[in-house]
């Protein structure tokens, strides 16, 4: 039955219940959030009190105690494991969320790893009095009822084993005390979370700004465009060394993407390496409308949402190297005293244009001719311009022997798109036969120059020999130096009447003196004309038009001498 002094027993306990949570409120920390709960223990009436947290492995730690110093060296910082706790829990008198355990079952304790002391407590003296070894536990849980940790209390100011109402103000204090030890957690980790943001966010400000400057002062070129969408390639950015190395200014670049800059044979090349990323060499074009060598080098920057979101290349100026590169290859190509492409690169000319399938494999029948070398027999040239068979029209089409365009050579294969080379038939007007003409010159009359003003006079004519052959001929046509005296002429798409006007040509632009020093010295030539054609060596071309050449050259000597004899 209800005393005259409950009601204000439980007036006050609730005074001070709504004191000790409202302190309790105004703690920030974490620390200062646990030792307020502990304190707040004290002020409901207990002069022992501890708040066991469970740790991220699942252990429990004191970690705070109030109200007795001793109980504080004793305990603080000790862990229990969570199974001695879970064991604790499940024993004694469950007064709705507490638990009980009175001194009468403390035996079972002996053994029990829990962090505990044991303050000593008159003996009792009348039912109810708290007794040396009883124990209070409050478990307090988060929102999603997980285990945050366990407020034990021990040695209540009045001796007494707490009633109902004391029960139910302890357990409304673990609630509160629940709450605040949450937030705490949640401040404690807003505020960590902030500083390592405000850590990252330094550390990436001055991430680019190294960046920055790196890319404004590199001595190379650097470009960063935009990947996918429709500005896809667009330039968005450019350093200083890529505007000078263009000649342009920053904002025509931004207007601008590698496609529009790129030499249009490098479109290809440019395309392959941003599809495929890595590097390649090509050609960009300058203000000016030249362009420069450069190696390109890209990186895709990803962003780790959206994905690949930028294209950062690094653009090196390589125009001196391939220049180099370029007058080696002329150097390897080309004799070093006329410029003209040497024997090397002569029969690499004329190899490329020939193919290794003989004649009969597409004419049916072979002859010899004027130059020593097979040739088709039979071939009718029909009048309205209809090709005969073995005959190739403009577009490089081959015709069967009823004149119907067939696949050329005999159908699909390496030799689909190949225009055989083939002797010419015919005359010199409009319906012969074009071929490959070899034009092999031999000076006369160069060795006694030699002999006679030495060799820096017979090098002066020579190259003079060479200019007179190279403006003599089409565009097109190669002038090569055989090696000494020795000049061949690849002609191409001439008519037997054509090659004998072009030897005339060549023969008439040496002829004319050739002043060396001062003085006036003139050699003539002999010219033997032969005839390209797939399915013969390059070896076997050159001697055909070699010993053609020399039957002038004897024909030539012996008409002087009968001459002089007359």
């Amino acid at each position: 039955m209800e005393t005259e002094a409950e009601p204000y027993v439980r007036l006050a306990s609730l005074r001070r219940l709504h004191q000790v949570l409202a302190d309790l409120n105004q703690t920030r920390s974490l620390a200062d959030t646990l030792q307020s709960v502990a304190d707040g223990l004290v002020a409901l009436g207990y002069e022992v009190s501890a708040v066991n947290l469970v740790r991220p492995d699942g252990d429990l730690v004191v970690a705070a105690v109030g109200g007795d110093p001793t109980a504080e060296a004793i305990m603080g910082g000790r862990v229990g494991p969570r199974e001695a706790w879970e064991r604790r829990l499940h024993m004694g008198v469950e007064w709705g969320e507490l638990r009980y355990i009175p001194h009468s079952e403390g035996w079972v304790l002996d053994d029990d790893e829990v962090p505990q002391t044991h303050p000593v407590v008159p003996p009792p003296s009348a039912p109810g009095d708290w007794a040396t070894g009883d124990r209070l536990f409050a478990p307090i849980y988060d929102a999603g009822r997980e285990l945050l940790g366990v407020l034990s209390v021990d040695k209540p100011a009045n001796g007494r084993v707490p009633t109902p109402w004391g029960r139910e103000a302890l357990q409304m204090y673990a609630s509160q005390a629940a709450i605040a030890i949450t937030n705490a957690r949640l401040r404690a980790n807003m505020q960590r979370a902030l500083v390592r943001l405000e850590r990252e966010q330094q550390a990436l400000r001055a991430s680019e700004e190294s960046f920055r400057q790196a890319f404004e002062y590199a001595p190379s070129g650097m470009a960063v465009a935009e990947m996918g969408g429709d500005d896809h390639g667009r330039l968005i950015r450019t350093n200083d060394a890529l505007c000078r190395l263009l000649g342009r200014q920053p904002s025509s670049l931004r207007r601008l993407s590698f496609s529009d800059l790129v030499h249009p044979e490098d479109v290809g090349t440019l395309l392959r390496t941003f599809a495929e990323g890595g590097k390649a060499e090509l050609r960009l074009a300058r203000r000016d409308s030249t362009y420069v060598w450069v190696n390109l080098r890209n990186s895709v920057v990803a962003d780790a949402a959206d994905g690949p979101r930028y294209l950062l290349t690094h653009v090196e100026d390589i125009e001196e190297r391939k220049r180099h590169e370029a007058q080696l290859a002329h150097r390897a190509s080309h004799d070093s005293l006329t410029g003209l492409p040497n024997a090397a690169e002569l029969r690499a000319r004329l190899t490329a244009r020939l193919c290794d399938r003989p004649p009969e494999l597409y004419t049916g029948a072979v002859s010899h001719s004027a130059a020593g070398l097979p040739g088709p027999r039979g071939r009718a040239i029909v009048g309205a311009g209809a090709p005969a068979r073995g005959e190739v029209d403009s577009n490089g089409h081959g015709f069967g022997p009823d004149g119907a365009e067939e696949q050329q050579w005999g159908g699909p294969g390496p030799y689909e798109h190949h225009v055989h080379a083939m002797v010419p038939e015919g005359g010199g007007g409009e319906s012969a036969g074009k071929g490959l003409a070899v034009l092999f010159c031999d000076l006369d009359g160069f060795k006694s120059i030699n002999d006679r003003f030495g060799h820096n006079t017979g090098d002066a004519v020579l190259i003079a020999v060479a200019q007179r052959l190279t403006h003599a001929v089409r565009d097109g046509d190669t002038v090569a130096r055989l090696g000494g005296d020795e000049f061949v002429v690849l002609a191409d798409g001439l008519t037997p009447g054509g090659a004998e006007d072009l030897a005339v040509r060549l023969r008439n632009a040496i002829i004319p003196p050739i002043r060396v020093d001062g003085r006036a010295v003139r050699v003539g030539a002999s010219i033997g004309t032969g005839w390209a054609m797939c399915g013969t060596s390059t070896e076997e071309i050159l001697s055909s038009a070699d010993q053609l050449m020399y039957r002038e050259k004897r024909a030539r000597s012996q008409g002087r001498s009968h001459r002089r004899a007359g």
